[in-house]
Formats: C-alpha cells, sequence, structure tokens
C-alpha cells in the first residue's frame, strides 16, 4: 500500500508535509527489501542538511543502507523512540516509525519528489 497524502524518493524515502515541517520515513518497499530494522543512526537535532544528503543509516539484519533527506532544512526532532525499539521502522514505517522532522528551507523542492502514482511507477518498473 502506498498512502497517498506523502511524496517520494527514488530511494525509497518518504515525506509528509505540515506547516513548513516535513515529516521523513522510509516506505514499507524498503523495509520489504532491508527486512528487520536492529539499529538506526540518526542526525543531532539542529543539523542542517541539503536536500539528497545523507543523513543517517539504518541497520538491519541483512545489510546497512544510508538514508538521504529528501527536502532541504534544519532537524528539528528525531524519533528517539526508535533508539531503543528500532523495530517501529518495520511495525509501522507510516506512523510511528519515522525517523526525523524537517523546518523546511523551501518547500518547492516538495514539488520535485514523485507523487504517489509517479512512485507506484517507479516501483513496477524496478521489478
Amino acid at each position: 500500500m502506498i498512502p497517498t497524502d506523502l511524496r517520494y524518493t527514488e530511494e525509497h524515502e518518504w515525506i509528509r508535509v505540515e506547516d513548513e515541517v516535513a515529516t521523513v520515513g522510509i516506505t514499507s518497499h524498503a523495509i520489504d527489501e532491508l527486512g528487520e530494522i536492529v539499529f538506526v543512526d540518526l542526525p543531532e537535532v539542529g543539523a542542517e542538511i541539503e536536500q539528497m544528503v545523507e543523513f543517517g543509516s539504518v541497520e538491519s539484519v541483512k545489510t546497512v543502507s544510508s538514508l538521504y533527506l529528501p527536502i532541504s532544512g534544519q532537524i528539528i526532532e528525531i524519533n528517539k523512540d526508535l533508539i531503543k525499539n528500532p523495530h517501529l521502522i518495520n511495525d509501522s514505517p507510516y506512523e510511528d516509525g519515522w525517523l526525523v522532522k524537517v523546518a523546511m528551507s523551501d518547500e518547492k523542492e516538495a514539488d520535485d519528489l514523485m507523487t504517489p502514482g509517479e512512485y507506484k511507477s517507479h516501483l513496477e518498473n524496478q521489478e
């Protein structure tokens, strides 16, 4: 299932924009590929990160995968629950398993991300 209220990257991150703040996570497709998440490395609150620059990583039983920020801005919150419970990403990738919240420096960058329909086509083309 691909939530329709989000924007997506080719690297399988998603954002939900609310009042100039973007919540960022990884898609259920990414989780299916990675398997069980056992560790999450997230940036410090206050870090300024450019669009599509690596901001952290997730480690699964299979591999370590880099995370790329879909939109430029300042990290204003990290999901501290993931430190002790990284499996929340597996259990609830679009709700409880979010990674960071970003004060966006350029909201127009969100327009460059894939719509749900474009992301669905992207996944179909990868198969």
